[in-house]
């Protein structure tokens, strides 16, 4: 390019101007990215509840945000006021100031926060107020990372799954087998920490059948986020009916391949850390198996609970939640489809 080319495009161009990116597509894309975050899948939510503990918080929630939202408004009100005010140049009479900033600004403030403490120690009260002696009491364990739920006076257990009856109120013990947790089902209660040799105490009640997802609320290690478990409200014939299978022996096997999966299952290396009621697996260390074909996911809601989830997880766990208890397990690719069928067929 000679010397005159690069004259023209000089000038051509605007002199002391930055090229300075738009505003309104970067908010635009913001906005929008805001949106799908919101619309993903169904997450359960505080202000969404389904229990009379959550409906309460909700509540609470709702008039803070409506007082929030009213003061917001004076706010930018007296501030486009005291805008047009000053460019009129208006005078103000002696005292007036003075006394519309005691009353906005003390007074007023002074009886908001009054009413709210009144409403919270109300909710306080209605929260910490405990289930009758003949509630259902369910025992929840928290360990890395998954929760195992025995009932008081069944002789089964089960895992990251808790069964309900609706319109009644359940005693919940917690306790932590290791570290801090921490107990939270949002459309039924506040969260309610597990601490190291304590047992706390908090109750759930579902106004209407469900499924409600529950969560550990409290970081406790690397795989705190697949720390989930889910609480199932159904009537109370349905409730009785599952607890009595909850005491049961596990279903015993039908089909030859589930025969076999059962022998691999017994004498392999899963009976030394997991049981299976009515079987020789009696293993402590890790969840109770007896029930694990209808759960609704794999590792506290690490993926879901379906044959090829199931395969991988026996064959190598740390592939689909690294840093579990369960190591990789040497069972032969023959007889791992046979442990899948047996497994899936326990319900």
């Amino acid at each position: 390019m000679d010397t005159t080319a690069r004259m023209t495009l000089s000038a051509a161009r605007p002199v002391g101007r930055r090229c300075r990116p738009r505003p309104l597509p970067v908010l635009t894309t913001l906005c929008g990215l805001a949106l799908l975050a919101g619309c993903a899948g169904n997450p359960p939510s505080a202000l969404n509840p389904a229990g009379t503990g959550a409906a309460r918080i909700a509540d609470t929630w709702w008039l803070l945000f409506w007082i929030s939202t009213a003061v917001f408004v004076e706010v930018m009100a007296l501030l486009i006021w005291a805008l047009v005010f000053r460019r009129g140049n208006a005078r103000v009479r002696h005292g007036q100031p003075l006394r519309f900033v005691t009353i906005a600004g003390a007074g007023l403030p002074f009886v908001i926060l009054v009413a709210v403490y009144g409403v919270g120690l109300s909710d306080l009260a209605a929260l910490g107020d405990r289930p009758g002696a003949d509630a259902p009491t369910v025992e929840v364990t928290g360990h890395k990372w998954w929760w195992e739920v025995r009932y008081q006076g069944a002789s089964g257990a089960t895992a990251n799954e808790i069964h309900i009856p609706v319109g009644e109120r359940v005693k919940v013990r917690l306790r932590t087998d290791d570290v801090l947790h921490s107990f939270w089902v949002p459309q039924l209660m506040p969260k309610t920490d597990l601490i190291a040799g304590e047992t706390r105490e908090t109750w759930l009640q579902a106004e209407r059948a469900g499924r409600y997802r529950g969560q550990c609320a409290e970081y406790c290690g690397t795989q705190h986020a697949h720390m989930a478990f889910l609480v199932v409200a159904e009537p109370r014939t349905d409730f009785d009916a599952w607890l009595t299978r909850l005491n049961a022996p596990a279903r015993p096997p039908h089909t030859e391949a589930e025969r076999r999966g059962q022998q691999a299952f017994v004498r392999g290396t899963c009976a030394a850390c997991h049981a299976v009621r009515g079987t020789g697996a009696q293993g402590q260390a890790g969840p109770d198996l007896s029930n694990v074909g209808t759960r609704w996911s794999l590792g506290a809601g690490a993926v879901p609970n379906d044959a090829g989830h199931l395969g991988g997880w026996i064959a190598n766990a740390q592939t689909v939640k690294p840093g579990n208890a369960m190591p990789p397990q040497p069972v032969d690719a023959a007889q791992l489809p046979d442990l899948i069928a047996y497994l899936r067929s326990l319900e």
